[in-house]
């Protein structure tokens, strides 16, 4: 066996003093004496923050989640909010989802923060995200944490900072707090609770959520086609089953199948390989019980509940599984239905999406007479959007990995809420003699024709880094210069925040917030994206492709011939 290299093996032998707890200071003597590969993985870097928080396994070591990272973290965050407002009594809200030790890790955070003297709001049980997010505005409060590795694998947890607008952390207190936190040493962190400032709140803010919810995802379609909708719904073993199910009950949706073996919080998550809507495994069993009642739609939630697949009935009456795309371009069109209907436009109305999302929502906007606005990944920055611009009114916004926003109640993604918008349009439509589907068809027709994919490659562990980095360095020395026979036309690099014409040569500032991504666009409209995971171990290259669609009968020949067009871009760039 390999022996530990000597910087690993003296950065673990730091956790080996009295400031770490025994059961600790037994495991990583294990992994120097039996496991060096894991201890490497382990030290060889502290966890940080990425698009999401921090997330990543859970164990012993910096790069990994447990008490000490995720006390270093509070201890910083109690330091940077006391500096931040010094004159202020602190409070903060807490919430946890099912994984294995989040309700654990949310008492230690809890436990650090009333240490400092901070007054702490800790959820009694699991709860989804968006409601925390809802909560951190609705007590008042200065920051907000959530427990949660989204869909990751069960080994992981995770670390959600939001604040007072209850939108996730963003620039320029991410780094200011980032600094914070790698200046602390782990004898710095304070676990001694003060239990009097340790109140624990779930129905008082869980009535407001869910009025909330209601008041901003339901609107006036009829009680009869509400009861007519057939609605098959899973929690994947999640946090949603805490909120989804009485959201469509007082909305007044009453035919509701829920998937039993699903039901239950499971941070294992034993009944999928995945718990990730976005994967059509994921949400087979839910088609399965579907398919036998006849019902209209399937909708899943991932494990803290902000992101949602869909299945509709497609035009042969077969359940098809939407992307987030799809889903958010049918969201956002009878979201501007409905402020259309109501004479709320004045112009000072904005959607919001992603710069890897489809190019398809922005024709749809401006056609409505709404400025659409584009940001970097993560809804963090949709939520500044909302902050940076209080003279405008947000009526709603998603991207392309699953989740939606409605309103501005929510400063995150939030998969409550957008779970009763998609049963809301799914009746409304049916009642029309329409259906999901067939209004995503005539969008085609009116908006033009977008497909797009995402490619995501694992790259795991030390050398899987590099490898990121260099295919990153290699796309930015040697680009693309055709794609599928098209010629590139334009290159823009949000990392030196510069895009290069490629006809003429000449470059352009990109005024949003620099990050590592790289989008090359063809003549033809095609449009490639790649940027490496902030919280998972992948590069994602994200493909849109685009066609003018005459009528829905040529839909399915139209589709097809996009489908193969990526399937050309892929083999050619050798990411199949």
């Amino acid at each position: 066996m390999s022996q530990p290299k000597p910087e690993i093996l003296a950065k673990a032998q730091t956790w080996l003093t009295d400031v770490f707890d025994e059961e600790t200071k037994q495991e990583i003597n294990n992994l120097i004496e039996n496991n060096p590969a894991e201890l490497e993985d382990s030290f060889y870097k502290n966890a940080e923050f990425g698009t999401g928080g921090m997330r990543g396994v859970m164990g012993v070591g910096t790069n990994r989640i447990n008490k000490y990272t995720l006390g270093k973290n509070t201890q910083g965050l109690s330091n940077f909010l006391k500096r931040e407002f010094s004159d202020e009594a602190l409070k903060v809200a807490i919430a946890y989802d099912c994984r294995n030790n989040s309700k654990e890790l949310a008492q230690v955070v809890a436990d650090v923060f009333s240490a400092n003297d901070i007054e702490v709001f800790l959820f009694s049980d699991l709860r989804p995200t968006p409601e925390l997010s809802f909560a951190v505005k609705d007590l008042d409060c200065h920051c907000g944490i959530v427990l949660t590795a989204s869909h990751n694998p069960p080994e992981y947890n995770g670390y959600k900072v939001y604040w007072q607008d209850g939108g996730q952390l963003v620039p320029p207190q991410d780094k200011a707090l980032v600094e914070e936190i790698n200046g602390l040493e782990y004898e710095a962190i304070s676990f001694d609770a003060k239990a009097d400032l340790i109140h624990k709140i779930d129905k008082e803010v869980d009535e407001k959520f869910i009025d909330a919810s209601v008041a901003n995802g339901s609107f006036d379609t009829s009680a009869e086609a509400k009861a007519d909708l057939a609605i098959v719904f899973t929690s994947l073993h999640g946090t949603s089953i805490t909120m989804v199910p009485p959201v469509l009950e007082k909305a007044g949706f009453s035919n509701v199948t829920i998937v039993e073996e699903q039901r239950e919080p499971d941070g294992n998550f034993p009944t999928v390989k995945s718990p990730n809507p976005e994967e059509p495994e994921a949400l087979k069993m839910a088609l399965d019980i579907a398919e036998e009642k006849g019902a209209d739609i399937v909708i899943g939630t991932d494990p803290d509940c902000d992101r949602l697949g869909i299945a509709v009935r497609n035009s042969e009456n077969k359940l098809e599984l939407l992307n987030g795309n799809q889903t958010m371009i049918v969201m956002t069109w009878f979201l501007l239905e409905q402020w259309k209907k109501a004479d709320k436009m004045d112009g000072n109305e904005f959607i919001a999406s992603t710069i890897v999302s489809t190019p398809m929502l922005k024709n749809l906007s401006e056609a409505y007479g709404v400025e659409y606005k584009e940001v970097l990944t993560g809804f963090k920055w949709i939520a500044k959007l909302i902050k940076d611009h209080p003279e405008l009114d947000f009526i709603g916004g998603g991207e392309e990995s699953f989740g939606y926003m409605v309103g501005d109640f929510v400063r995150d993604k939030d998969a409550v809420t957008s779970t009763l918008l998609a049963c809301e349009i799914s009746a409304f439509l049916k009642a029309q003699g329409s259906s999901f589907y067939e209004k995503l068809l005539e969008l085609y027709t009116t908006y033009g024709l977008y497909k797009e994919e995402l490619i995501s490659l694992v790259k795991k562990g030390i050398e899987g880094e590099q490898e990121i980095k260099q295919m990153l360095i290699d796309l930015r020395e040697k680009p693309w210069e055709t794609i599928d026979g098209e010629k590139v036309v334009l290159v823009e690099d949000y990392q030196s925040s510069i895009a290069k014409n490629q006809n003429d040569h000449t470059e352009s500032e990109i005024t949003i917030p620099k990050s590592n991504v790289l989008i090359y666009y063809t003549e033809d409209g095609t449009k490639i994206a790649a940027r490496p995971s902030g919280t998972e171990p992948k590069i994602k290259f994200y493909f849109s492709v685009n066609t003018s669609l005459e009528s829905v009968s040529d839909f399915e020949e139209k589709n097809k011939e996009l489908k193969e067009k990526i399937s050309r871009i892929k083999a050619e760039l050798q990411l199949g």
